[in-house]
Formats: C-alpha cells, structure tokens, sequence
C-alpha cells in the first residue's frame, strides 16, 4: 500500500508541475495581463495540494527505503533533497512574490527575470521527479512481474 500511495502521491506533484509550466507558458505567451495574475493566483492555491502531495511522496519514498541500499535508492533520496530545496527555498517564494507583483500590476523587466528563474526551477522540478518516478518504476518492476504471473496463473 505504501508503493501505490508514494507513486500515487509523485504522479500527482507531477501533474501539478507540468499544470504550472502549461498555465505559465501559455498565459505570458498568449494571453493578457488578467490572464496572468489568474494563474499566478491559481499557483498558490494549487501549492496547497502540491506541497502535501511532495511531502507524502518524500516521507513514504523514506519509510519505503528505510534500511535498504542501492545506485538507484541513492539517486532517489538525493534528488528528493534537491526537490525539497528547490521547491521550499526558490518555488515557494517566487510563486508568492510573482503573485504580489502580477496583483499589483508590476509585470516588468524583474517580474519576468523572476518568472524566468520559476520557469527553470519548475522544469528542473519536474525532470527530478520523473527521473524519480523511472528509478521507482525499475525498483518495483520484479514486484510487478510477479504479481502478473501469480493473476496469470489463477
């Protein structure tokens, strides 16, 4: 139970990511100045299910490893570090101060160096968590080879 709820809780931070990166990208490029601020206000709200879905995923990513070593579980819980780094001491505060400026209707030249640097952080988020998820994936292939033989063979 503890896999289904770690992979479960990953794929959603995942989604929520790649949400972020899309709504982003697609309202600077595309849209107007409202357009924006909605997803900037939309961020913060959505950091409200993507900081408990990391926290599970990192906390039962560590209960799952507990006592266990190997390249890939090593990979796995250094990554997470950076994740949580990244996440806490650069996204978290750039979510909040991109928020202030779009409300406040400073969409300057520092307003999109920082949304720049968001951008960044989040692709990096991003790609740590799906290399996360590949390594996880090979961790548990052998589980989920036999558990199709033992469905298989009733």
């Amino acid at each position: 139970m503890k896999t289904f709820v770690h992979a479960c809780a990953g794929t959603i931070a995942m989604i929520l990511i790649a949400g972020f990166l899309t709504a982003t990208l697609t309202s600077e490029l595309l849209l107007d100045t409202t357009a924006i601020l909605a997803v900037k206000k939309a961020i913060l709200v959505g950091l409200c299910l993507l900081i408990p879905a990391l926290a599970i995923t990192g906390a039962n990513g560590f209960s799952l490893a507990r006592g266990r070593h190997s390249p890939a579980i090593d990979k796995k819980r250094w990554r997470m570090k950076i994740i949580a780094a990244n996440g806490l001491l650069v996204l978290l505060p750039l979510a909040i101060l991109l928020y202030r400026r779009a409300d406040e209707g400073l969409l300057d030249g520092v307003f999109y160096a920082m949304q720049t640097l968001e951008l960044l952080a989040g692709l990096t988020q991003l790609t740590l968590l799906a290399l996360n998820f590949r390594d996880g994936r090979k961790l548990t292939r052998g589980k989920r080879l036999v558990a199709a033989k033992t469905s298989n063979a009733i």
